[in-house]
């Protein structure tokens, strides 16, 4: 028979334990975005992302010693008809010369099973732009992102990120 002193010491045993697995993860988090140097997400419209629309991440950079990895962060819903996603990237550097690039960014498997992490009804998925990149000067970084889909509008597409991190060799 479990007396009430016994129930409450498991009830007081049963939240440290979630206040221990609380702190644990908090910290796992935080320690993960140590090497961040910028992210910036932003939403697409519901009802189409424009083959016309940009969406526009600004970086003021001062190190030019420092290796970065770039990334680009996509969320899709489960009703997103393409297995797959092309962007167009362009980054306007501080003394105004530009550089184009495409990336095609898979977010499904032939059979139609998607490669990112589920969350409900969405999908998120990091895809590697660029690797141990050095910014060549000082300055303000202006990267714009479109889609590069045949379709004028695409949907389904819910956002697309930026994120931008220290390399630590």
């Amino acid at each position: 028979m479990i007396n009430r002193t016994t129930l409450k010491d498991s009830v007081s045993m049963h939240k440290i334990k979630i206040l221990i697995i609380a702190a644990c993860t908090c910290m796992t988090l935080i320690s993960c975005n140590k090497n961040v140097f910028y992210a910036s997400e932003q939403d697409v419209d519901e009802l189409g992302w424009n083959l016309n629309q940009y969406l526009k991440y600004d970086v003021d950079v001062e190190d030019t010693l420092q290796m970065y990895d770039f990334y680009i962060d996509l969320r899709n819903s489960t009703s997103y008809d393409k297995a797959n996603t092309f962007l167009f990237i362009h980054t306007t550097f501080p003394d105004g010369s530009i550089a184009h690039d495409t990336l095609e960014c898979p977010l499904a498997d032939p059979q139609g099973s998607w490669y990112g992490r589920r969350t409900g009804r969405y999908i998120d998925s990091r895809f590697v732009f660029r690797r141990h990149v050095i910014f060549p000067r000082t300055g303000h970084y202006h990267f714009e992102i479109g889609h590069g889909m045949r379709d004028t509008n695409v949907v389904g597409l819910r956002s697309v990120g930026l994120r931008i991190e220290q390399f630590n060799k």
